[in-house]
């Protein structure tokens, strides 16, 4: 199977800054491309949890289902992509969130495999500090090793304090990849005219979404129907050219 390379940052950028010509929108630079292409990524990432929670909520209530499933399973599959885990050692009283981490999915205990099954447990998650106080002096719902439970705020405590490593699944933040190979980098998309250029982390069927929002943020009305037409045709064009 061929490595994907994601959206290309060349036929974004190129794009761009041609809808910006034909909009009489001044030269966008490189600087201020690569500026805002990391924004426009993270707007576009950040926006498919939303989409997401849409799709289950319009699902749920018999409209439409049969797309909303199709919406669901398409942003589930691009979201996976992003999925990660960390296993996390307990420093000073807490578990030091991951430096890519965007949206935790999970956590449990770091347990082990015994005899073919999990010792690992999950742990519920609280976000509301005085939610967890009255968790904490319950005799009904205290937590025990079985049963664990984790404030999530700038860390992670998790309670009983006992427990000392935890595994943490997320969603990374989306950065690069590198333009000629497909690599995966830890660091964000960039243009350049000459030397290496990476390629957005989203894959490449968002490349339609990154133009639609850098051009958004440069200023360019793209409610226009001629030129929407042209953004459309633009592309094409410059996506055969990057083919041959």
């Amino acid at each position: 199977m061929a490595q994907a390379h994601g959206a290309s940052i060349s036929l974004v950028f190129e794009t761009v800054r041609d809808l910006a010509n034909k909009d009489r929108n001044g030269f966008v630079t490189d600087t201020e491309f690569n500026y805002l292409a990391n924004i426009a990524q993270l707007n576009i990432f950040n926006g498919l949890f939303d989409e997401l929670k849409d799709a289950k909520r319009l699902s749920r209530s018999g409209f439409n289902p049969m797309r909303d499933k199709s919406r669901i399973k398409r942003i589930e599959e691009d979201l996976a992509f992003f999925s990660k885990k960390s296993t996390v050692s307990k420093t000073s009283g807490s578990f030091l969130k991951p430096v890519d981490l965007a949206r935790i999915i999970s956590v449990s205990t770091a347990g082990s495999i015994l005899l073919d099954q999990s010792t690992k447990k999950p742990i519920e998650l609280c976000y509301d500090e005085e939610k967890i106080e009255r968790i904490l002096i319950s005799n009904l719902s205290a937590p025990t090793e079985d049963f664990p439970v984790a404030l999530v705020s700038e860390s992670v405590q998790v309670f009983p304090t006992s427990i000392n490593k935890v595994e943490i699944r997320y969603y990374k933040y989306p950065e690069s990849r590198n333009a000629t190979t497909g690599e995966r980098l830890s660091s964000l998309p960039h243009h350049a005219q000459f030397g290496t250029k990476r390629n957005f982390e989203l894959p490449e069927h968002y490349t339609s979404d990154l133009v639609y929002e850098i051009a958004r943020m440069v200023g360019i009305n793209l409610r226009d129907a001629d030129l929407a037409t042209y953004t459309d045709q633009e592309m094409k064009t410059k996506k055969q050219a990057e083919t041959y």
